[in-house]
């Protein structure tokens, strides 16, 4: 029971004595004016904080979210793969995959994917 007491003692003052050395060992101890500043983003925090958000970025995260959405209800259709006949199958791929198709097309009628002006 001693030695069991003994060991435990020792590996925790090795941990705190290793704990200790890295501390001293990799403190970084330069400051320059982005690190001192509250924000580390690159943006300067002295100018004010609503800027005007470009819409295409918005756009483009919101086709993205659909379409990301729109893959994984694809996933389901693998699985049943095995259950379903395969005209039943193929009609139903086919008619998701235009429907995919068509919102792309009508997104890009709308001008949703336009980079330039």
């Amino acid at each position: 029971m001693k030695i069991i007491f003994f060991l435990t003692l020792m590996i925790i003052m090795i941990n705190f004595l290793l704990i200790i050395i890295l501390n001293l060992i990799s403190k970084k101890s330069f400051s320059d004016r982005e690190k001192s500043s509250p924000f580390e983003c690159g943006f300067d925090p002295k100018n004010p904080a609503r800027l005007p958000f470009s819409l295409q970025f918005f756009l483009i995260a919101v086709i993205f979210l659909i379409f990301d959405v729109e893959i994984t209800l694809l996933f389901p259709l693998i699985l049943t793969l095995n259950i379903s006949s395969i005209m039943n199958y193929t009609f139903i791929t086919i008619f998701f995959i235009i429907v995919l198709i068509g919102g792309l097309f009508h997104e890009w009628k709308q001008g949703a994917l336009d980079w330039a002006y």
